[in-house]
């Protein structure tokens, strides 16, 4: 086993918005391919914010009403669902696009992941990430509401009642529209994004060999500085 102060550090800002299906099939991409790279390599992962739609309000929208105001029509609803459906099943993801019936407000969702990497560090951090998609993909919950983001917050081990108490705040409201403004003033206006050691950027759910040699890539770059 390497030692950790012999191993190659690599740090992985991820710019996603938990309603972004493809920010799951990236996550999990990701992560099979950490599992490739093996011991010799350290990674610190960070989430970052984005939104799809800022506009919806705090309860959400009809999901099917949602697909007819932006797209013009439902049929749009199966065109967009397919190819999502497709690469949930090469990655073992077991989508239910079907059951989501509200589509969500997701900033107080990234004020619960955020507090979850500012007050207990990087690894509780991607626990809540995770159990927030798999909340919203895979079972159709309402991740805009507050007793479906305390429910994740306690599953990822975060104090239930005081995550309540903050979501009933304006705290860090205005901490991440100022983060998610940046973001996209710096040129970033889709999701996901890879950001690898603040330096070189990977755009889109690309493929778990892409990530793979791309992280590889970049060690070799930082080891030439």
């Amino acid at each position: 086993m390497t030692d950790d102060n012999q191993k190659q550090h690599v740090t992985i800002d991820i710019v996603s918005d938990v309603m972004c299906p493809w920010c799951h099939i990236g996550r999990k991409r990701l992560n099979d391919a950490l599992s490739e790279l093996g011991d010799d390599i350290k990674t610190t992962v960070h989430w970052l914010p984005y939104q799809l739609d800022a506009t919806l309000p705090k309860e959400g929208k009809n999901r099917q009403q949602y697909f007819i105001d932006k797209f013009g029509s439902l049929d749009a609803h199966e065109q967009i669902y397919a190819p999502i459906n497709e690469a949930g099943k090469a990655e073992e993801i077991p989508f239910r696009l079907n059951d989501i019936t509200v589509s969500p407000n997701t900033l107080d969702a990234h004020r619960l992941i955020f507090w979850a990497g500012r007050d207990h560090g990087s690894d509780m951090q991607n626990k809540l990430v995770n159990i927030l998609m798999q909340f919203y993909f895979e079972q159709g919950k309402h991740i805009g509401d507050d007793d479906v983001l305390v429910e994740a917050a306690e599953h990822a081990g975060m104090p239930g009642e005081k995550t309540r108490y903050m979501l009933a705040s304006d705290e860090s409201k205005e901490v991440i529209q100022n983060q998610i403004e940046t973001i996209k003033s710096s040129g970033v206006n889709g999701v996901p994004v890879f950001i690898l050691n603040k330096k070189y950027a990977l755009e889109g759910a690309q493929s778990k060999s892409v990530i793979r040699d791309t992280i590889q890539e970049v060690i070799k770059l930082s080891e030439s500085d």
